[in-house]
């Protein structure tokens, strides 16, 4: 059992850490209240290959896994500079191409991936089905050449900066009759395409977003994979590095506050000497570190798992490596916040602009409770609740 990261990863790590450091927190919230992008640091890390880590080199990439983007997103969100895109574009529908996309898909996505010129975001939600792919109700329906998709999709990030949208829909089986989940991917400008922008309590340079597909037509070539039957298993191969880079993002904010606050309590003083000496400051500071470094444990071997094609394993690994992180996130925000006292709750102390992006990380991609579900059934063999 090797807990060391290779050389090469060390010098990933260390490299984006440096890139993070340059752009910081008041970047990222400087971006986010005036309603704009973090375009800069998107374009200097795709132009150092920080965004292509996964992508195969025979496109471009830097034939990485999962676990090298897992650095990038945790390192960059240790500097207070997180990309959620990372998440949505790389990790997901990257992944998804790479795996199973056609040929075609794959010589005309990636290198685009790989470089950051293309950015694809993910809808999956629903607002009745939510992310139960079971309920979905968004439709594709054949027709000649290609197929005509309706429904609607919210909670969809980054539409505004993506030039494409990956979908999960459902398709009807031909053999069965049947509706199965299928992935196409659609020009975000394509006819009878409708976004709105939905006001989230978050401070974030990425916007949410409401879609709606009304008899929105695309080509075969849409289609994710050589047939339908390809829309599962890419579906499952998004989700898993989906909460790994999520889980690796939360884990960076995590220290990301847990940084300021002890540099904080390492030199306020009040009554003489550091506010840090004090046990009720120092303990909560300390039992928030050791959550956030089991969590980084979790991410490392469900990242390690993925790359090792151990999907099973990986999956059940990623899910607890979400809820850990965000538990932990959450956790050291809150304690970060509180060891400030009352400059905890000023923009400039930096860490209660992290409040509501933590506190999302508890229900997004997947809830604390589902995954909850997900272990109390599969793993101790209690009956299906729901």
């Amino acid at each position: 059992m090797d807990f060391d990261y290779t050389p090469q990863q060390q010098d990933l790590r260390d490299a984006v850490a440096k890139l993070g450091k340059r752009y910081g927190h008041e970047y990222f919230v400087r971006k986010a209240k005036a309603g704009e992008h973090s375009d800069e640091l998107w374009q200097e890390a795709a132009r150092l290959g920080y965004l292509g880590v996964s992508v195969p080199e025979q496109y471009d990439g830097g034939g990485g896994g999962i676990t090298e983007l897992a650095i990038v997103c945790e390192e960059l969100a240790a500097a207070g500079a997180p990309l959620l895109l990372l998440v949505v574009s790389p990790a997901i529908a990257a992944t998804i191409v790479a795996k199973h996309g056609t040929e075609e898909q794959r010589r005309t996505l990636l290198p685009g991936f790989a470089d950051g010129t293309l950015k694809v975001c993910f809808a999956i939600t629903e607002p009745d089905a939510g992310s139960n792919f079971h309920k979905l109700t968004t439709v594709a329906r054949p027709f000649e050449g290609g197929y005509t998709l309706t429904g609607r999709k919210v909670y969809i990030s980054g539409v505004d900066e993506c030039s494409k949208i990956m979908v999960v829909a459902r398709l009807e089986d031909e053999r069965t009759g049947k509706l199965k989940p299928a992935l196409f991917v659609v020009p975000a400008d394509a006819p009878g395409l409708t976004a709105t922008k939905l006001d989230m309590e978050i401070v974030s340079p990425e916007n949410q977003f409401q879609l709606y597909f009304d008899d929105v037509r695309v080509p075969s070539g849409a289609l994710i994979g050589e047939d339908p039957e390809a829309g599962l298993p890419a579906l499952f191969s998004g989700l898993n590095p989906e909460r790994i880079t999520v889980a690796a993002m939360a884990c960076g904010t995590a220290r990301y506050a847990l940084e300021r606050a002890s540099t904080y309590t390492a030199t306020r003083a009040v009554w003489g000497r550091p506010i840090g000496t004090h046990q009720g400051v120092a303990h909560p500071l300390a039992h928030a570190h050791i959550q956030v470094e089991l969590a980084r444990l979790m991410v490392a071997k469900a990242a390690a798992l993925y790359d090792a094609g151990r999907d099973l394993e990986a999956g059940v690994a990623a899910n607890m490596a979400k809820y850990a992180a965000a538990e932990a996130a959450a956790l050291a925000v809150d304690t970060a916040i509180q060891s400030l006292g009352g400059n905890g709750m000023t923009t400039e102390y930096g860490v209660a602009t992290l409040l509501g992006a933590v506190r999302a990380g508890r229900i997004a991609p997947v809830s604390r409770e589902m995954i909850l579900n997900f272990v109390s059934q599969h793993l101790m063999g209690q009956e299906k609740s729901y």
